[in-house]
């Protein structure tokens, strides 16, 4: 009865599945270790901020250009406040506010975007408090430039002139007469009645829309394994279903699987037709012997 597993029709299936189902079990896996190796990163950026915190702060020279490893470290950088600007639609504690940002030129002549505080509202350059004039030295945490249009940032369109929608160097260049930092600096302690904007881990070491593709590969993956499967006993079953049939001879000998059947008792096309052809035999013949 299982013979037909022998043929070459059955070879290729059996073939197909041997390979897909290890390479789909493979891809999940792959997938699932994504997302887990994620999750860690989430937990030793998490775990990072909070040493971060804890460590004295170091020169801003120290720790350029920012990465995985500098984000977030404190450090201290000494200068003249410049121009003020606002980032609005910033959420705090589930709050809509915005950033009081502030650049800080430092004696090398580059300027230092520093976020002073964050206030609730509308942004309204009315409500920031001015910066305070003369040298300063700032203490915060170090961040990368933000990417428009990812993670919560704005893509900047239609803004004031007074107003940015991300902090980062490409966006700020166009704001100010001077060059910036391709960094910035959250205060330790916020300016003015502010609060203080906490910082955030590096980027790409959180659970973010990727992570959660993975996630969803994964499952995808082992889906895709487990239909495999179920296919290939869905046609085992049908082929075993013919078989048992043409033992019994309720089909007709030579028809593939799946194919045209004849149930004992119901006529076939040709049998109708040559029943049919001897009909008109015998109605000519009493014809023939009249003649």
């Amino acid at each position: 009865m299982y013979r037909f597993l022998l043929t070459p029709r059955w070879w290729g299936i059996n073939v197909f599945v041997l390979l897909a189902i290890p390479f789909c079990i493979f891809m999940g896996s792959w997938q699932l270790s994504r997302f887990e190796a994620r999750m860690h990163e989430q937990q030793r950026a998490s775990e990072q901020v909070s040493a971060d915190r804890k460590e004295a702060a170091r020169p801003l020279q120290e720790l350029l250009p920012v990465d995985q490893s500098t984000s977030g470290k404190r450090t201290t950088a000494t200068g003249r406040y410049g121009k003020q600007l606002l980032v609005p639609d910033r959420v705090l504690d589930g709050k809509q506010g915005f950033y009081v940002l502030t650049l800080l030129r430092t004696d090398g002549g580059r300027a230092l975007p520093v976020v002073r505080g964050w206030l609730p509202g509308d942004a309204s350059s009315a409500k920031a408090p001015a910066a305070p004039t003369g040298e300063v030295t700032v203490t915060g945490a170090l961040q990368a430039s933000e990417s428009p249009g990812s993670n919560g940032v704005g893509g900047g369109g239609g803004l004031p002139p007074d107003e940015t929608a991300a902090i980062s160097a490409a966006s700020l260049v166009n704001l100010v007469p001077y060059s910036v930092y391709d960094a910035w600096i959250t205060l330790d302690t916020a300016d003015s009645g502010m609060r203080a904007v906490p910082a955030t881990a590096p980027q790409n070491t959180g659970l973010d829309l990727k992570a959660f593709q993975n996630l969803g590969y994964t499952g995808e993956w082992f889906v895709f394994a487990g239909f495999t499967v179920f296919m290939w006993f869905r046609l085992l079953r049908r082929e075993v279903e013919y078989a048992r049939d043409a033992e019994l001879g309720l089909v007709t000998e030579g028809a593939g699987a799946g194919g045209p059947t004849s149930p004992a008792g119901t006529e076939t096309a040709e049998d109708a037709q040559a029943a049919e052809d001897e009909k008109v035999a015998a109605e000519s013949e009493p014809r023939t012997a009249a003649t």
